[in-house]
């Protein structure tokens, strides 16, 4: 299966560096096929994926183990809450915190259908509130519902962990054969274009970072030199495994942030910032539900498919390789306390993170010098280096600046490196300790794949890449609930499930136990 993996790949970067503008139209063609006829199937897919979510977690089910009845975490809550973070976002919230509201300011159907005028105080609500809802609970429920069917089947059955063991109510045996190998192909290559396109993103800003800081160029030519170099970085990391170069490097993360957080609060108008926050929390889950039903009738728009449609499909894509990222480290923490973990820790941390980055632009936009619009609709790469410069602290911009190139660095490391492990572990049916020489290549071959796509169109080519790779996907993604649930309702577990014991969850223990294929 790895050669074959390889091939495609190979088959792939060949074809498009030889047709590079055929290929990039061919990836345009693609998304926009999708955008504009599947946003139906995409909004009634991730909705159902939360409310599965919310039952999961408020019903006797929560209570089960992801392993043994009496086995404890592997990891603290910080070092799991630290890695959760890095794997699912940290890259993208750099890139998109300050850019998505600032985009949604200037206009969107919300404030069309309201009778709001764009660039208004009501049109920064109505902007958050859609950023929120993007990086919200729903996002995170696809990664959720991935995660929890791996790590049931692994830690709770006794099988291997891959996406083809969530499967095997319905397969069977078969899981192990042609069909359960391309199971698992589908969500290689899905991670493959997910990641490609948050390093692509990531690599971009990184370059606009070192413009600001150097004067280093910005072009495609210096971001492909940085993806090839970084990727070299984080095959290393990659080497290392979680526990340590993984596990490291999420912890400097979450350090590195709380310094950039504390910066734009206290640095910015923190009274509104601090407000905005807790209006913005409230305005999300009030509306939230309508949102996430919402289908745009015009058949003319784009926004939806731009935006909603691209998130949902760019979280799909993500699914395979969070989803079995999280489920490694999530070994002996109940259903509850995985789902309550995975959805509700992080999204509050993005709310913060958007209202404070997004938070600070609005209002310059409405009450400061402005700039941050025209930066945005000239080059959404600068967004956070315009916006540091505009808060005008002359000891610290450029040291700010500074820091945040290196948190792109290390959330680029962080991206990859769990990635080529993700990808690794499916390509060795399971096996949770690749061989070096498979995620030495596979790291690079990520990188490779980000380059290419880059070279074929920038941010519209690798946006087409993760939404064409998430529709075959997406299919599995129904399988594998459908087993999950038929697998958990027909155990005796579901009339009397175990109780968990919490007392001690926060401490760190064993992880290796044997566990029954019919506990």
């Amino acid at each position: 299966m790895g050669l074959l993996a390889k091939g495609m790949v190979v088959a792939f970067l060949v074809f498009t560096i030889i047709n590079v503008d055929f290929a990039g139209g061919i990836y345009a063609d693609i998304k926009n096929w999708i955008q504009t006829t599947l946003n139906w199937y995409y909004v009634s897919l991730v909705c159902g994926f939360f409310f599965l979510c919310t039952w999961l977690t408020f019903g006797r089910l929560g209570n089960l183990r992801l392993g043994a009845d009496e086995e404890k975490p592997e990891f603290s809550f910080f070092s799991w809450f630290a890695m959760l973070f890095g794997a699912g976002m940290g890259i993208a919230m750099l890139f998109w915190s300050i850019a998505e509201p600032i985009y949604h300011f200037q206009g969107n159907p919300f404030i069309t259908m309201a009778g709001v005028e764009a660039k208004s105080a009501e049109a920064a609500q109505v902007a958050m509130r859609i950023s929120f809802f993007h990086w919200g609970f729903h996002g995170w429920a696809i990664y959720a519902v991935a995660g929890l069917a791996m790590a049931y089947f692994a830690f709770r059955k006794g099988l291997p962990l891959t996406i083809r063991s969530a499967l095997y109510p319905l397969l069977g045996d078969r899981i192990y054969g042609p069909t359960g190998h391309a199971v698992d192909l589908l969500g290689v290559f899905a991670t493959i274009f997910g990641v490609a396109t948050s390093l692509g993103l990531g690599v971009a800003q990184m370059n606009a970072g070192l413009n600001y800081l150097f004067g280093l160029e910005i072009s495609v030519i210096n971001q492909v030199v940085l993806i090839l170099v970084i990727s070299v970085a984080a095959t290393f990391s990659a080497v290392s495994g979680v526990a340590k170069g993984i596990r490291i490097l999420s912890e400097l993360n979450i350090k590195l942030t709380t310094v950039l957080f504390a910066f734009f609060l206290f640095a910015g108008p923190t009274v509104y910032l601090l407000g905005f926050y807790v209006t913005s929390v409230g305005d999300y889950l009030w509306n939230m539900i309508p949102m996430g039903f919402w289908t745009d009738p015009n058949p003319e728009s784009q926004w939806q498919g731009w935006w909603t449609v691209f998130y949902w499909g760019w979280y799909i894509s993500w699914a395979p390789f969070v989803g079995m990222f999280i489920a490694r480290i999530s070994r002996g923490r109940t259903v509850r306390e995985f789902l309550l973990g995975v959805i509700l820790v992080p999204c509050l941390v993005s709310f913060l993170w958007l209202s404070l980055f997004g938070g600070t632009a609005l209002h310059m936009e409405l009450y400061g010098n402005g700039g941050i619009v025209d930066a945005v609709n000239n080059d959404l790469t600068t967004a956070l280096y315009v916006t540091l410069e505009a808060l005008n602290v002359e000891w610290a911009t450029w040291a700010m600046a500074a820091l945040a190139t290196l948190m792109i660095l290390t959330w680029f490391v962080t991206s990859a490196d769990s990635g080529t492990l993700v990808i690794c572990t499916l390509l060795s049916m399971g096996n949770e300790n690749p061989p070096a020489r498979f995620r030495i290549v596979w790291g690079v071959g990520v990188g490779a794949v980000a380059a290419v796509l880059l070279l074929a169109g920038g941010l519209k080519a690798l946006q087409a890449a993760s939404i064409a790779a998430a529709l075959p996907f997406s299919i599995v993604m129904i399988m594998m609930i459908v087993g999950l649930l038929s697998s958990m309702i027909s155990n005796p577990e579901y009339q009397s499930a175990p109780v968990a014991d919490t007392d001690s969850q926060d401490e760190e223990g064993p992880a290796n136990a044997e566990v029954s294929a019919t506990s």
